[in-house]
């Protein structure tokens, strides 16, 4: 150890005050990035533990890691906190076996706890805070929304009296930060508290953004078209669709970008209701039929009249003859009735004309020039040009009366469209792709080729030759001589002065050094060269 401290020492007493500098700058670099190394690999992995948490939330959290001395991070301006990889989950389930953290707002944990004596006023209040804190947490987990509040407005509820007006309705406010969201997902939330709330109408929840714009309002259906945004919505609507439609088919027969296509239709606003009544005279249905029958029969007998009056006629022989029947009278009547009853056909239609029947279709089409294979333009045909419009025209489901021109409905032109438009052609494609393979290939092949220069010259370059200079010896005669042990002529160290009479010594090499140290420097170098090609 003392040696190689002593071997330290005298080299640093050898180096330049230069040379002192820069090892001394690369010794303090090298023991800071081993102490940063060590501070970053004993630093705990941090994981998330929450996130998009508010602020009452957050500082509830914090507040119970504190008082059980768990290390942590805040990140994402307060609303994420980080824990220990190690430690998260058996934190995550401290905190929720003690109710943390608790999102803004109630839920229907509020009637967990029991509380007796309450009136149906507060019960019904504290149902409808429920309501809006679950559909509130809810929401709040959708991406792309940070925080959301639902209010709901639930109609009061009367035994006698109940208004046909009075209707349950929602608000929802989102904040989204810079973020916009789409209809969709604006349609997702209003669908989610409609059918969380009884009797709740989709068209009846507004959802307002931080940014105060009403997202909801371009979804709201009006299928009657009362208004004018609701007239200029379905017409755009089914205008792009129409030309979406026509231009997919002709992206797959022309190419992508090769064609573009307008339609405009005309909408009929006017709602009808129409009934109709037809009698048919002709087409006579029985209805009823009723038969009368009457039959009488009468018969009358008349008796003979007493032969005179007094004690003769009155005896009973004579009153027994004078019972005897006498001429007798008969009648017979009969009659029959018959009524029959007959129903006219008759046919009742009611039709109901609901506006938004498209009435007229017009489209416009731009086709770009067909180019060859050579790059030569080719115009294309009457014929080519007549056949794309009628597949157009069947397309939309145009009717194109006997007597009108097709050139009407859908007009079609052939124009030269800008280079950006035009697709490329599937070899530039290709060879674009595999110069996007070869790229990084290219790059690491020209490195090597620079490296393996590099070392070729490297190895070719020849030492520098440093002509030797005699040094000062004033006690002996200028003499060619060499140093004991070296021998010869073509030594560069025969050209020292009396060089074989001379001892070598520790004084003599230091004074060489401090008079020419070029020439030990040069010496030093040839002795390694020749040691390296032996």
């Amino acid at each position: 150890m003392k040696q190689a401290l002593q071997q330290i020492t005298k080299i640093w007493s050898e180096l330049s005050p230069i040379h002192r500098v820069i090892v001394s700058a690369a010794g303090v670099a090298v023991v800071l990035g081993i102490g940063a190394m060590l501070f970053w690999a004993q630093r705990p992995d941090m994981k998330l533990l929450y996130g998009k948490l508010g602020e009452k939330e957050a500082s509830e959290v914090v507040k119970e890691l504190e008082a059980q001395s768990i290390p942590f991070q805040i990140g994402a301006g307060g609303g994420s906190i980080y824990v220990d990889s190690k430690d998260v989950y058996r934190v995550r389930m401290d905190l929720a076996s003690k109710g943390l953290p608790t999102a803004d707002g109630v839920g229907f944990e509020i009637f967990d706890r029991s509380n007796f004596g309450i009136s149906d006023f507060v019960q019904r209040t504290n149902y409808t805070r429920a309501l809006q804190g679950e559909l509130s947490r809810t929401v709040a987990q959708m991406q792309g929304v940070k925080s959301a509040r639902v209010m709901v407005v639930l109609p009061e509820s009367r035994l006698l009296v109940r208004s046909t007006d009075s209707r349950p309705t929602a608000s929802v406010f989102v904040d989204t930060g810079s973020a916009q969201l789409d209809k969709a997902a604006v349609n997702s939330i209003r669908s989610l508290v409609a059918s969380s709330v009884e009797s709740l109408k989709v068209d009846d929840v507004a959802v307002v953004d931080n940014a105060g714009n009403v997202l909801s309002e371009d979804l709201k259906s009006d299928p009657q078209l009362g208004s004018a945004a609701s007239v200029v919505k379905y017409k755009q609507q089914t205008e792009e669709y129409l030309a979406s439609k026509v231009e997919t088919m002709l992206a797959k027969v022309l190419g992508a970008g090769n064609s573009v296509v307008r339609v405009s239709a005309t909408i009929n606003t006017e709602a009808a209701t129409m009934t109709e009544e037809r009698f048919d005279p002709e087409g006579q249905v029985p209805r009823q039929e009723v038969t009368i029958e009457d039959s009488t029969s009468t018969n009358e007998t008349s008796a003979e009249q007493a032969q005179g009056a007094g004690v003769a006629a009155n005896a009973p022989a004579q009153a027994a003859q004078a019972n005897k029947p006498g001429p007798t009278k008969a009648s017979n009547t009969s009659r029959s009735s018959k009524t029959q009853s007959y129903e006219i056909n008759k046919t009742l239609t009611n039709t109901v004309k609901n506006p938004g029947s498209i009435t007229r279709i017009t489209a416009a089409v731009f086709l770009a020039e067909k180019s060859s294979e050579t790059g030569e333009i080719t115009p294309r045909t009457p014929e080519q040009i007549n056949e794309l419009r009628s597949m157009v025209i069947n397309a939309l489901g145009i009717e194109v009366p006997k007597n009108e021109n097709p050139a009407s409905f859908v007009s079609m032109k052939e124009v030269a469209f800008p280079s950006t438009v035009t697709a490329g052609s599937p070899l530039t494609d290709t060879v674009s792709g595999y110069v996007e393979l070869a790229r990084p290939i290219a790059a690491l092949a020209i490195a090597g080729i620079v490296f393996a220069i590099f070392f070729f010259m490297l190895r070719r370059a020849k030492p520098e030759e440093i002509s030797f200079e005699l040094v000062d010896d004033t006690n002996t005669p200028q003499t060619a001589g060499a140093l004991p042990g070296i021998g010869g002529a073509d030594d560069p160290a025969s050209y020292l002065p009396t060089a074989k009479n001379l001892k070598v010594s520790p004084e003599l090499l230091n004074s060489l050094i401090r008079q020419k140290p070029e020439n030990v420097g040069a010496t030093l170098r040839e002795w390694l060269i020749d040691k390296n090609n032996s």
